[in-house]
């Protein structure tokens, strides 16, 4: 005999079917936000049981911002526990962080362009790294996550005007960084 209540499991279905895609696009915002591997996938189990707990209240649309927007509260939350409201960044990152959504290389051919391609994408997750969170989070949002500006609107509950706006300033402060890169 089957006492489950079909209001949650046709919940449960439309949790998995329109949120649970978004775990490694969550998993990844954490990790950039927080910058530390154990505390990211607490974070995202913290949102995904919010997410869940709330997904009734959830209208339609897109989930990912949705989504998207409560790993950033957690986040924020932590860092409020923490007492990191004014995160500084002082380790650098593991330069495997994430690789893929920062490889612009085609495929290397010897040891040494491996190494170099290595070594500077480094640099740049280092660089990333290094932003103050509110423009970190922009980035990660527009440029590893592929969202849409009015997306990360809602995400982060500023007007596109200001997205648009960190983003540039993003970028610069990463143009300025990485100046040393491509230099002959």
């Amino acid at each position: 005999m089957n006492d489950a209540n079909p209001f949650m499991n046709d919940q449960r279905r439309q949790f998995e079917l329109h949120v649970l895609p978004h775990l490694d696009a969550a998993y990844n915002l954490a990790r950039w936000l927080v910058r530390d591997e154990q505390v990211a996938q607490d974070i995202v189990q913290d949102a995904f049981l919010r997410a869940f707990q709330y997904f009734g209240s959830f209208r339609s649309g897109p989930a990912k911002p949705w989504l998207m927007a409560i790993v950033r509260n957690v986040c924020h939350t932590w860092f409020v526990q923490q007492k990191r409201e004014h995160e500084i960044i002082d380790p650098v990152p593991d330069p495997e962080l994430d690789a893929a959504s920062l490889d612009a290389f085609s495929s290397p051919s010897t040891p040494e362009t491996i190494l170099a391609q290595a070594n500077e994408r480094a640099q740049v997750n280092a660089a990333v790294a290094a932003l103050p969170v509110v423009f970190r989070e922009a980035l990660v949002l527009r440029e590893m996550q592929d969202m849409a500006y009015d997306d990360i609107a809602r995400v982060l509950g500023i007007p596109v005007g200001t997205v648009m706006s960190r983003l540039s300033r993003a970028r610069a402060l990463l143009r300025q960084s990485l100046s040393h890169l491509h230099t002959p």
